[in-house]
């Protein structure tokens, strides 16, 4: 059995360890364009903050120790197309002018997904950032640390990571979000909070531009020196990071015959199959299923890219294994502000056709009279006809995430209110409330459902 496998992040390197357990004897060969593999992407703005001087930290095994459990693992290779007739990838050399076909029995796509560029004048400029690699977070952390201001384009979770690690790195950072709102995957409400509370400790070390975006870079050879916005804004900055979105990396894929979904990524069943016999697919390259609403969704997050890169490997090997879906689950930080959600919004639910009642409460996340105790701000929906729990999110400096797991275990088993309410969770002060803050909320919810009935 020969095991192909294009792309060594994440799911490309869950896949190949998974395949060599299964498989003793199999040969598999990762290929990537990447001067790394396997690595965690999402420590990246961590590195940048100055959490830990070492970017060899972020990598978790290298293609000597892959060569010793018998994984080829070919760094500055491109697999630019594939030839499904055939079962062979043409393999392109970054080094050299060298190009070669390799054969496959199974191939597993990890292909990943891309920075988005926005249309944006003279983007070109040096100094001008995007964080996917480790290449660019090296780069990144030796400007910053050279640096007064910085301008981050984006208020999602990369850019509201970057401002935390621009401010703890001393500079004076501008955050530029085209929304009326940053963290606009949240509902409208909870996005504002967000704004809020983060502007509540803000000391002037930072400023958020909302429904504002930055229409044109300004510099020279050197490099960028300011930014102007479509409201006439002129910023001035020694770098900008674009944090703007991903794209999934489809190209070769579609040249290939492969089907996409309805979102733009690889479609694939809970075996992680494409359409084409033999071919996988995993990680950022693909869609889900949404495991409230059971509709194609694309989440790309390195918990995700794990669990299918394992899915992959073991179809892939002989052995049956499904992947059921994804409720979005996620979590950051900015500034000692957690900020977590699983399943649907309200906003998402309500486009879906859902009838939703929802309920939001602030409460200490611990008894009052604890020193650390914080407030936490949680917000949880349900489907008023069925009563089922669909969704909920937290922010707050305080313990607002481990409420959010707590439901997200609660989507999986689709819990009503009431059974949720019920819900004997643990109790003592220095980690919660006698009753906890996500009970709370419950009780209003089954509350105003029992009102509306």
């Amino acid at each position: 059995m020969k095991i192909v496998i294009v792309g060594g992040v994440a799911a490309g390197a869950k896949a190949a360890a998974k395949s060599r357990r299964l498989l003793p004897d199999a040969e598999i060969d990762i290929y990537t364009q990447d001067t790394h593999v396997s690595y965690s992407a999402c420590g990246l703005p961590y590195y940048i903050e100055g959490n830990f001087e070492d970017y060899r930290a972020l990598l978790v095994r290298s293609p000597e120790e892959f060569a010793k459990s018998g994984i080829n693992v070919h760094l500055k290779h491109k697999v630019s197309k594939i030839l499904p007739k055939t079962k062979q990838v043409l393999v392109e050399n970054l080094d050299s002018p060298e190009c070669s076909l390799v054969s496959y029995d199974k191939l597993i796509l990890a292909i990943g997904a891309r920075p988005f560029i926005p249309n944006i004048k003279h983007i070109a400029l040096n100094n001008v950032f995007t964080l996917r690699t480790i290449e660019d977070g090296i780069a990144i952390r030796q400007k910053v640390e050279s640096s007064q201001k910085a301008v981050i384009i984006g208020g999602g979770y990369i850019g509201i990571e970057l401002l935390e690690s621009c401010v703890k790195q001393g500079l004076h950072t501008t955050l530029i979000e085209r929304n009326d709102s940053i963290m606009p995957m949240f509902d409208s409400d909870m996005s504002k909070l967000i704004k809020t509370q983060l502007m509540s400790i803000n000391d002037g070390k930072f400023e958020i531009i909302t429904s504002d975006n930055v229409t044109e870079m300004v510099g020279d050879n050197n490099g960028v020196t300011s930014v102007r916005t479509a409201s006439g804004r002129d910023i001035e900055t020694d770098l900008v990071i674009l944090c703007a979105g991903v794209v999934p990396n489809v190209e070769i894929a579609i040249d290939a015959g492969i089907a996409l979904g309805e979102t733009g990524a690889i479609k694939v069943t809970k075996r992680m199959e494409t359409n084409i016999k033999d071919i996988y697919a995993c990680g950022d390259c693909v869609e889900d299923l949404h495991l409230i609403s059971n509709t194609p969704v694309w989440v790309p997050l390195g918990s995700n890219a794990n669990k299918e890169g394992r899915c992959a490997a073991m179809n892939a090997c002989g052995f049956d294994d499904e992947f059921p879906g994804v409720l979005a689950s996620a979590v950051t930080r900015c500034m000692k502000l957690t900020m977590s959600m699983t399943g649907l919004t309200e906003t998402q639910a309500q486009k879906l056709g859902y009838e939703t009642v929802s309920a939001t409460v602030t409460k200490y996340d611990k008894v009052g009279y604890m020193p650390d105790a914080n407030n936490i701000t949680l917000k949880i929906i349900a489907d008023k006809k069925t009563k089922r729990l669909l969704g909920g999110q937290g922010v707050g400096a305080g313990d607002a995430d481990k409420r959010i797991n707590t439901l997200a275990t609660a989507l999986i088993a689709k819990l009503t209110v009431e059974d949720f309410y019920n819900n004997d969770l643990t109790y003592s002060p220095p980690f919660s409330p006698t009753i906890d803050p996500l009970l709370n909320a419950a009780q209003l919810l089954l509350s105003k459902l029992e009102s509306d009935s």
